[in-house]
C-alpha cells in the first residue's frame, strides 16, 4: 500500500477545496448559461494560467511532434469527455448529489485497472473503495425516488466518472516526456479546440451575455479549476497508483455536498452525515502508512 507524503497531502488538500466549492459554483453557472459553453469558455481561459504557470517554473511548453497523439488520446477521457459529460449531468442534478455520483470514480478506476492492465489493489484499498461505494450509495438512498424521473442526469455522470476513472489509470500508464504542466496546457488547448465546436453546434442559439456572477464563475474554473488544480492533479496521477489518487479525492464530493447547503440551499440530509464519515474512513486507508502486512 502506497503512503503519501507531505507534498502529496498538502496537494491533495488543496484539490478538495477547490474542486468541492466548484460544484456548486457550477451548478450557479449553467442555471442560466449554457452548461457546454461554460466548460469551453472555462478551459479556453485556462490556457494562459497554465502558459504563465509553465514560465514561472522554467518549463518549455513546447510540443514534440510525437506526443500529440498521445496527448489527443490521454485528453479524450481525462478532459472531453469527463467535462461533457460531467457539466451536463450538474445541469440536470443538484450540485450535491452530481458531485456524489460523479466521485464514484475510483470504482471506474479500480475496474479499469483490473481489466485493461491487470491490476491487484490491495486490501486496504479494496476496504477504501467498499466504504466510498457505501458512501456513495447512501447519499443516493434519498434520491431514488427522484432518480426515476431524471436517468438522463444519473446516467450522464456516472459515464463522466467512468470516463475519468479509466483516464486516471491510463495516465499512470502512459510515459510522456513533457512537463506536467506542459502536458496539461495540451491536453486542455485540443480538448478546447473539439469542445468549443459542439457547444456551438449545441448551443448557439441559446447564447446570452453572462452576467457579472457567472463570469465569475466561469473565471474561478478557469484559474483554479481548469488552472491550478489540474497541475496538481495530474501531477499526482502520473506519481501514484490509481487507487492511491482516486480514493484520496474522495472527499471532494463531501465539500460539494456542504457547500451546496450552504450557497444554494441544497438541504442535507442524516445520510450525507453517516456517508460523510464512511469516506472519511475511506480517505483513512489512503493515508495510512505502509505496514509489511499490506
Amino acid at each position: 500500500m502506497h503512503s503519501l507524503s507531505r507534498k502529496d497531502i498538502v496537494l491533495l488538500v488543496l484539490l478538495t477545496l477547490c474542486w468541492g466549492v466548484n460544484w456548486p459554483i457550477m451548478k450557479f453557472g449553467v442555471t442560466t448559461f449554457p452548461p457546454m459553453s461554460f466548460r469551453a469558455l472555462g478551459m479556453i481561459g485556462s490556457l494562459p494560467v497554465l502558459w504563465m504557470a509553465a514560465r514561472l517554473q522554467g518549463e518549455s511548453i513546447a510540443l514534440p511532434r510525437a506526443q500529440i497523439g498521445v496527448l489527443i488520446r490521454l485528453a479524450i477521457p481525462n478532459i472531453l469527455v469527463w467535462n461533457i459529460l460531467l457539466i451536463l449531468g450538474v445541469k440536470l442534478l443538484s450540485s450535491g448529489r452530481a458531485a456524489v455520483l460523479s466521485y464514484t470514480m475510483p470504482i471506474w478506476a479500480v475496474l479499469s485497472a483490473l481489466l485493461f492492465f491487470k491490476e491487484k489493489p490491495g486490501k486496504l484499498a479494496w476496504v477504501g473503495i467498499f466504504c466510498a461505494t457505501a458512501g456513495a450509495l447512501l447519499l443516493l438512498s434519498g434520491e431514488m425516488v427522484a432518480l426515476t424521473g431524471r436517468p438522463l442526469g444519473t446516467l450522464l455522470a456516472l459515464g463522466g466518472a467512468a470516463s475519468w476513472g479509466f483516464g486516471t489509470v491510463q495516465m499512470k500508464h502512459t510515459h510522456v516526456p513533457m512537463p506536467t504542466t506542459a502536458m496539461t496546457f495540451w491536453m486542455f488547448a485540443f480538448s478546447a479546440l473539439a469542445m468549443f465546436p459542439i457547444a456551438i453546434a449545441c448551443e448557439a442559439t441559446a447564447w446570452q451575455m453572462p452576467d457579472t456572477l457567472v463570469w465569475l464563475s466561469i473565471l474561478y474554473n478557469a484559474v483554479l479549476v481548469f488552472g491550478l488544480a489540474n497541475i496538481f492533479w495530474f501531477r499526482l496521477a502520473r506519481a501514484l497508483p490509481p487507487a492511491v489518487s482516486s480514493l484520496s479525492v474522495m472527499m471532494i464530493p463531501v465539500v460539494g455536498v456542504f457547500s451546496g447547503a450552504w450557497l444554494l440551499s441544497e438541504n442535507p440530509h442524516w445520510q450525507d452525515y453517516v456517508a460523510m464519515l464512511l469516506i472519511l474512513i475511506s480517505m483513512g486507508t489512503v493515508l495510512r502508512k505502509k505496514t509489511p502486512r499490506d
